[in-house]
């Protein structure tokens, strides 16, 4: 099921998630509608608080990214419960983001190339993996969300004061994306 996703504005997007544990109620047919979800809104990944659950969920797919079957590997797919970055490491890089909850805004934003990340999968087997380059970048940006911080704090001021306007338009409901969304009024 395509559920709706939280735009910019809404205050569960700036809350820090709670830890849940294995008898979390129907926990594989909610990642199941995640997975569903941020595929219809053409996204590499997807939070919980985006989808207004303030839980520490999130789900990331940067296998889609490459187009070669034999790619693929390149790339991750994995559902992250309790995630926690343990390191980040390696020179800071720009890469231009932009997020389901805030549609038509992309920006530069600075991260470390490596990280380190314990987890816990869907089956809540504990894992601590080590990724870089965009499979970083993605749970980084993922795990901002179950942080309460949105990519756009991490912009230059410059960049920040460029966006208000658009920003400010999400807010009140007059800049809305083409997929499903949770309106803001």
């Amino acid at each position: 099921m395509i559920l709706p996703i939280y735009l910019y504005g809404q205050p569960i997007l700036k809350k820090k998630a709670t830890n849940i544990d294995s008898k979390y109620p129907n926990l594989e047919n909610l990642i199941a509608d995640m997975y569903e979800t941020m595929y219809h809104a053409q996204g590499v990944g997807l939070a919980a608080p985006q989808i207004g659950l303030p839980i520490r969920l999130f789900i990331v797919d940067t296998q889609q990214t490459y187009e070669k079957e034999e790619e693929k590997s390149l790339g991750i797919k994995k559902v992250y419960i309790n995630a926690e970055i343990i390191k980040e490491w390696g020179s800071v890089q720009p890469y231009e983001e932009g997020c389901l909850s805030i549609p038509m805004v992309r920006g530069d934003v600075e991260r470390e190339e490596h990280i380190r990340i314990r987890y816990w999968d869907e089956n809540f087997q504990e894992f601590t993996d080590e990724y870089s380059g965009l499979s970083a970048r993605v749970i980084q940006h993922e795990y901002d969300h179950i942080e309460g911080v949105l990519f756009t704090e991490l912009l230059k001021p410059v960049r920040k004061r460029l966006i208000r306007k658009k920003l400010d338009k999400i807010r009140s409901g007059l800049l809305v994306p083409e997929y499903r969304y949770f309106p803001n009024k």
